[in-house]
């Protein structure tokens, strides 16, 4: 158990320190695309009757499912490709003690004496996501973000305001310039205004004090780490697998599509170079994924499996998804003396208004 914190105050507002005890519930709410956060104590409860000491989370996300199995008293290495992803598994699966001061927020949003801030979201998105006062603040976070020199204070501040931005978001995404339907006096028939008009600061106070209230060490070293899956070293007791998903259609997931300006934030410095400014929205340039493709999604399944053979591999996918959890369960089989197939009560993901789609969690071992 981590140690409590005693609360105080400074200049008559409560700190981001509270009395805390960690038990799941402490990981914040989101909004992200396919969040787990529903589903992982479900996740880590199917696999209790298995011995495993070690877990790598090869497509760790926003890190729900990594959390859990650290609570769960586990070893975890959470990975993610992206970079913003990797620093929220720094901030909550690697990060043991290290939590954040509101004197750590006031230094985010101040603009400091000597320290040359650019323009570039206040030239290159407006009118796209936000306002122009927050287009304005936004690049002064991202050079004041670049100059925190605590890793785990930077990773903490970073997951604030990706939390933030996201709150400000119709849909919660980046996958289209749609600031007008924040700012149109409509009747509103979705969405939460209320949240929309919130200040920028707000919402960032708000969301640190939940990241320093999901921190804690559970005696074993975890890490967060920022690699392609098929390239990590394996030597794991249990590999988890929730790579983008391809739906029966053949549409992948693209999840540097949908956060490109998340990713942004944390490559400040290269992001002019990175755009492709041809598209109104200014993504990210695409890359190709072979995860996200239904033409080599199976090929990357069967890469995987075999590279961590020698681990418990444990499956999260969707019922109608490419290729089939018939499929997968016959490479599983293929490659492990035991295969179950866990079937979840319907229960829609974060963002989906699919309410036909089960989720289930395949788990291989010997």
């Amino acid at each position: 158990m981590a140690k409590a914190h005693t609360s105080h105050t400074l200049r008559g507002m409560p700190t981001l320190f509270t009395p805390t005890h960690h038990d799941f519930e402490r990981f914040p709410a989101t909004r992200y695309q396919g969040s787990k956060r529903r589903s992982a104590e479900w996740i880590v409860e199917r696999l209790a009757d298995l011995e495993y000491r070690t877990v790598l989370d090869a497509f760790g996300g926003t890190g729900s499912v990594a959390f859990a199995f650290k609570c769960a008293g586990k070893q975890v290495t959470c990975n993610d490709l992206l970079r913003f992803n990797h620093r929220i598994g720094l901030a909550l699966i690697e990060n043991r003690d290290v939590r954040l001061e509101e004197s750590d927020i006031d230094f985010l949003l101040a603009a400091h004496e000597g320290v040359r801030y650019d323009d570039f979201i206040q030239r290159t998105f407006q009118g796209v996501y936000f306002t122009d006062d927050e287009n304005a603040l936004l690049d002064r976070l991202a050079v004041n973000l670049a100059a925190v020199r605590c890793p785990f204070k930077q990773a903490l501040s970073s997951f604030a305001v990706f939390q933030a931005a996201i709150a400000k978001r119709p849909y919660n995404l980046f996958h289209r310039a749609n600031l007008y339907m924040r700012l149109a006096d409509v009747e509103r028939t979705f969405g939460n205004k209320a949240t929309w008009d919130t200040p920028f600061e707000a919402h960032l106070r708000a969301f640190a004090r939940e990241a320093n209230d999901a921190v804690f060490d559970n005696g074993l070293p975890c890490r967060a780490v920022c690699a392609d899956a098929l390239e990590i070293e394996p030597g794991f007791d249990l590999v988890y697998i929730d790579p983008p998903y391809v739906s029966a259609s053949g549409v992948g997931v693209d999840y540097r599509e949908f956060y490109h300006f998340l990713e942004g934030l944390v490559r400040y410095e290269e992001w002019p170079m990175l755009i492709d400014a041809t598209l109104k929205h200014r993504p990210l340039a695409r890359k190709a994924d072979p995860w996200a493709r239904a033409e080599t999604i199976a090929d990357c399944f069967t890469r995987l499996f075999d590279r961590f053979r020698g681990s418990i591999l444990a499956v999260s996918y969707r019922s109608n998804g490419i290729p089939s959890v018939e499929a997968l369960e016959a490479l599983l089989r293929e490659r492990k003396r035991h295969v179950v197939c866990h079937a979840r009560a319907e229960q829609p993901y974060a963002l989906s208004t699919d309410r036909a789609t089960r989720e289930v969690l395949l788990v291989g071992w010997d």
